[in-house]
């Protein structure tokens, strides 16, 4: 015993520990999305199949989240976390020896239930060990994951053997480790009664962050409606654009990545309100300049638009997540951060398979996109209107 405690994380170890995981989560969530392609080719399957199966996560995120999100407020953050590395392993194991459709669809509702369970405690326990450095890494985890996912499976798909499989295995081999290494990782709060009721559903906002809430949720749904069109989508518009490699596509969900996470780091230091007003910004000229470029069949243009909604998405959502956790008790914060995630997956998840139906019974993806980027600026502009209304009684 007194070996494995002189082994324990420093706090600085543990927070990155915590990063990497959330990392790992949503790498494995964007991973199959280079993937689509052939899984369609393969199986024979519509663009509405596809949205569906990359919603499914979302629909389970949300079921998870409800469920799980308050539990390592109560049992500790550790206990949580071993849990839910082993559901996600169970998924990576499903998609490794996936044949059809419906393993793909039981492979995303895993994945999506042990993502909603893990956020919330990884998200909460780096906040535990350090507020500012947690809040920074809270927002750009999931950037550095979606694009690191998305970029890795697309080059193991084009150079290496076995491309259906390859990946998840590799992201198996790694949450393995991080398991361990969670037993190095001293506990960050203190466990208290209530496990059972906290497993009851409830979409309740503590009172002091409740104004905040109002403020940030348009900010959010819009950079994550955002987020979820090109993490479904953005690789088969890039095919149908231009000829192009899977790493092509791959490559516009790590620029979108790329971008984003730039973002969060530049603004660090900046006041919510300023970083929220810069992502709205950002959001509403990229979805512009998308707009244009499909039109016109650029490339280029539509990468500049691209890198723009990253920037937007980046700024957008740190912004929100300095409005409000800041406003959080300790014992708080796995639930407020659990409804922030519910609302980022209402978005990541509706508005694609609504694009989905579209291309199918719409007008094809090009002209689909070009709607996707008309609704995307109407929610900016909501966002925007919310957030001068509530003036300078935002934090920040």
């Amino acid at each position: 015993m007194t070996m494995v405690r002189s082994r324990r994380l420093t706090p600085q170890g543990s927070l990155f520990l915590l990063a990497s995981i959330l990392v790992s989560f949503v790498a494995a969530s964007t991973a199959p999305t280079p993937l689509y392609g052939i899984y369609q080719a393969r199986w024979h399957f519509s663009p509405v199949t596809t949205t569906t199966v990359f919603a499914v996560y979302a629909v389970a995120v949300l079921a998870s989240l409800l469920t799980f999100g308050r539990l390592s407020d109560h049992v500790g953050r550790r206990p949580v976390l071993f849990v839910a590395i082993a559901i996600q392993v169970i998924s990576l194991l499903i998609f490794i020896f996936a044949n059809g459709v419906p393993a793909l669809l039981a492979a995303r509702v895993v994945q999506g239930l042990a993502a909603g369970a893990a956020t919330g405690a990884v998200g909460a326990a780096m906040l535990d060990i350090n507020r500012s450095r947690g809040t920074l890494a809270n927002s750009i985890a999931p950037g550095i994951g979606t694009g690191v996912g998305a970029l890795l499976s697309a080059l193991l798909i084009q150079f290496l053997p076995a491309p259906t499989r390859l990946v998840y295995v590799v992201l198996l081999a790694i949450l393995l480790i991080q398991g361990f290494a969670v037993a190095l990782m001293p506990e960050t709060v203190t466990p208290m009664k209530g496990a059972l009721q906290s497993l009851r559903p409830e979409i309740k906002a503590p009172r002091a962050v409740r104004g905040a809430l109002l403020v940030v949720t348009p900010v959010v749904f819009a950079v994550w409606a955002l987020a979820g069109f090109f993490a479904a989508l953005g690789p088969a518009l890039v095919r149908a654009l231009m000829n192009s490699s899977i790493v092509a596509g791959g490559l516009v969900v790590f620029v979108f990545a790329l971008f984003g996470s730039a973002a969060i780091v530049l603004l660090r230091n900046a006041a919510a309100r300023a970083v929220m007003l810069t992502g709205i910004t950002a959001l509403i000229l990229g979805m512009i300049i998308t707009l244009l470029s499909v039109t016109a069949r650029s490339i280029p243009g539509f990468f500049v638009g691209l890198a723009l909604g990253g920037i937007g998405f980046g700024g957008g959502f740190q912004g929100s997540l300095k409005t409000v956790l800041p406003l959080a008790e300790a014992h708080q914060r796995a639930g407020v951060l659990s409804l922030l995630y519910i609302v980022c997956y209402v978005g990541f998840g509706l508005p694609t398979v609504i694009a989905g139906y579209l291309v199918v019974h719409g007008g094809g993806l090009p002209r689909t996109a070009n709607e996707y980027s008309v609704a995307v600026i109407l929610l900016a502009l909501v966002a925007l209107a919310g957030l001068s209304r509530a003036g300078g009684r935002s934090p920040g």
